[in-house]
């Protein structure tokens, strides 16, 4: 499969975030076994950590994305913050992000996900560092042909000290109206927006199907951040692949929540919504 087949067959239409605790050579493989065909993962820790990947590893994960039919992309973690501002800091951000990039090159991954970052209050402060951050993190993106998901964040609760940014339709289209590249897409996040009072159905009227990279599915009841199976929150699934279709979304979903079986028995019923 090519890094940049975005546009699947509706078999193929299904990828899944992978386990931090096993090596992404034992998910690729799994993937290609369960007919899933994308997958996210994160380089931060043992046994998938950025240094980790030496030439004779990168020759392997490779080969085995080309024989399982696999493409792969990373998910940087959102726990480092895209809005920093500090000195040293900042310069450590911008660093870990190109260590990922440079990862993503050599890994021949088709793209990258971004995150906005977070605020503690001084949002006018972080808004356009943020912005900022992420049109560098693309530049330089563009250069290799790898893709930018940028994602919608979860919302906090109310009276918490930090928020994401950006969780809201508002902030979203922040990046969205500052940012113009074929290699800026949107990885929908269902879930968040079902925390906020847009609701997920907000952000697809406010910015349609036509620009999203990637779906990300799990379930919540609406009040927080947590990753259920769908089927055990509130989200009407049936209702969002409804307006996906009728939208012209012909792109894939990522699953991000439970175990093997949960991925494969929720996959099947998904591709029925299909």
């Amino acid at each position: 499969m090519s890094r940049h087949d975005h546009t699947p067959h509706t078999a193929g239409r299904f990828g899944f975030d992978a386990p931090r605790t096993q090596p992404i050579e034992r998910s690729i493989a799994w993937a290609g076994q369960h007919g899933f065909r994308y997958i996210d993962f994160q380089a931060d820790v043992p046994p998938n950590d950025i240094a980790s990947f030496d030439a004779a590893r990168v020759r392997q994960v490779r080969a085995l994305c080309e024989r399982h039919g696999v493409a792969l992309g990373i998910h940087p973690s959102s726990a480092i913050n895209n809005a920093e501002y500090v000195p040293i800091m900042a310069g450590a951000v911008d660093d870990y992000l190109a260590a990922n990039l440079d990862l993503a090159v050599r890994l021949g991954c088709g793209w990258i996900i971004g995150h906005g970052g977070y605020h503690f209050g001084d949002l006018d402060a972080r808004r356009g560092v943020a912005i900022a951050r992420i049109k560098r993190l693309l530049e330089a993106a563009e250069r290799s042909d790898i893709t930018v998901f940028f994602e919608n964040h979860n919302r906090e609760p109310e009276h918490a000290e930090m928020h994401y940014l950006p969780h809201t339709v508002e902030e979203t289209r922040w990046f969205f109206d500052a940012i113009d590249s074929p290699h800026f897409k949107w990885a929908f996040n269902v879930a968040h927006g079902n925390l906020v009072a847009d609701g997920w159905h907000g952000f697809l009227a406010a910015f349609g199907a036509g620009n999203i990279g990637q779906v990300r599915l799990n379930d919540n009841n609406g009040d927080y951040e947590v990753h259920l199976v769908p089927g055990e929150g509130n989200i009407d699934f049936a209702a969002l692949f409804a307006a996906l279709r009728d939208a012209g979304y012909e792109g894939w979903f990522n699953l991000g929540f439970g175990g093997e079986a949960d991925k494969i028995r929720v996959k099947d019923w998904f591709t029925g919504l299909l």
